[in-house]
């Protein structure tokens, strides 16, 4: 009986035992199965981390970082720099042909003779010469004096008298203007706006005294040509009756007007 009694008790440890090896396997494989779960929970939340955090940076690259595509040209029309021009009927410089051109200039009954450039200034001569061909010049004024120590001049083609500029006929630019604004006597150039090289018109001054005439912003003053005869005459019957208020500026007390233009 004590035999039986031993081996029983040593059956019971060995099962005890067993059975606590077995818990003990079971707790470590539960442990393990409960780790990988977690380990899988965290790789998965790893990687949906990672891709928003792509997916985030590929916008901003391509929406407002390094990678934004350049912008696609613009079909609307700029507005283009505009350029001075000519206004009204401005004739073509080539009428001047280049050559010398001669006529006669007839203000009150003095007879100017006159030659003009064409060559050395083809659109200020262009307009003369189509002025004169088309009587504009007859019956207009010479409404301006100028008799100074440095500058002698009359200052002819003013439609209304006042010397008022034609809004309605303008061009440029400025043509062989005098070397350091000198323009010796019997010179003929155009009268324009101070510092507006597009605003020679028709009216144009006669320089029967050496002139000494500075440059402005724009330049000096187209010279069209010279007179070649009755200067002396100019001087004796107009020039000389001086300027109203005895001003050195200003208006002849001989009225002047242009009385007869041709050109050849």
């Amino acid at each position: 009986m004590v035999a039986s009694s031993k081996k029983h008790s040593r059956e019971q440890r060995e099962a005890r035992e067993r059975l606590r090896q077995y818990t003990a396997r079971a707790s470590v494989h539960e442990s393990t199965i409960a780790r990988r779960k977690r380990d899988n929970v965290l790789a998965i939340g790893v990687g949906l981390a990672i891709i928003a955090l792509v997916a985030t940076a590929q916008v901003f690259y391509f929406s407002s970082g390094p990678g934004t595509p350049e912008p696609a040209p613009s079909f609307t029309p700029e507005a283009e720099a505009t350029e001075p021009g000519n206004v009204g009927d401005v004739p073509d410089l080539a009428l001047a042909e280049a050559r010398t051109w001669t006529g006669e200039l007839t203000l009150n009954d003095v007879v100017l003779g006159i030659e003009l450039d064409g060559a050395a200034a083809p659109q200020a001569v262009s307009s003369l010469v189509d002025s004169a061909s088309s009587g504009y010049y007859e019956g207009t004024t010479c409404h301006r004096l100028v008799d100074t120590e440095t500058a002698g001049l009359i200052q002819c083609g003013s439609l209304d008298g006042t010397g008022a500029s034609d809004p309605n006929y303008a061009y440029g630019p400025v043509e062989n203007a005098g070397v350091g604004g000198f323009y010796p006597a019997g010179t003929i150039a155009m009268a324009r706006t101070g510092d507006d090289a597009f605003s020679n018109g028709r009216q144009f001054f006669i320089v029967y005294d050496d002139a000494i005439i500075p440059d402005d912003n724009a330049g000096g003053y187209s010279i069209v040509g010279q007179v070649v005869s009755g200067l002396d005459a100019l001087q004796s019957e107009i020039v000389a009756g001086g300027i109203v208020d005895d001003a050195q500026d200003g208006a002849p007390v001989t009225a002047t007007s242009i009385t007869g233009f041709t050109i050849q």
